[in-house]
């Protein structure tokens, strides 16, 4: 059985850089990561060591996303992500979005409820 802990959660914002600068002044936190993201777009990691923030924005970013307002999706970093997504199987779930791009190799799946997950590891 893997195990694994919630790493970050994926939010669309209109500008990342405010965004990231009211989370670095409210929450202490520093910038982890930027750069180029999927579809155009571009991202900003702020957080703590552990856990972050990814502000992303793209073309598509008008102040509301689709697959949820404001939330894209959960992500879990696991030790295993063969094992991990054997446990996704196991529960009825599809993953699909399988892909190995910076900062790691990762899969996603929508639970029940139509909430997206993205499981992720850099090992």
């Amino acid at each position: 059985m893997p195990k694994g802990h919630l790493e970050h959660a994926n939010i669309s914002v209109t500008d990342p850089e405010r965004s990231a600068a009211l989370l670095i002044d409210l929450l202490g936190w520093h910038e982890r990561w930027k750069g180029d993201a999927m579809s155009g777009g571009r991202t900003i990691h702020v957080g703590t060591e552990d856990a972050y923030v990814a502000l992303y924005t793209g073309p598509h970013v008008r102040g509301s996303f689709e697959k949820g307002n404001p939330l894209n999706h959960l992500g879990f970093l696991v030790d295993d992500l063969d094992a991990a997504e054997k446990v996704v199987v196991s529960h009825g779930l599809e993953p699909f979005g399988h892909d190995d791009y910076e900062p790691g190799r990762r899969f996603y799946f929508f639970d029940w409820d139509g909430i997206e997950f993205e499981v992720v590891s850099y090992e």
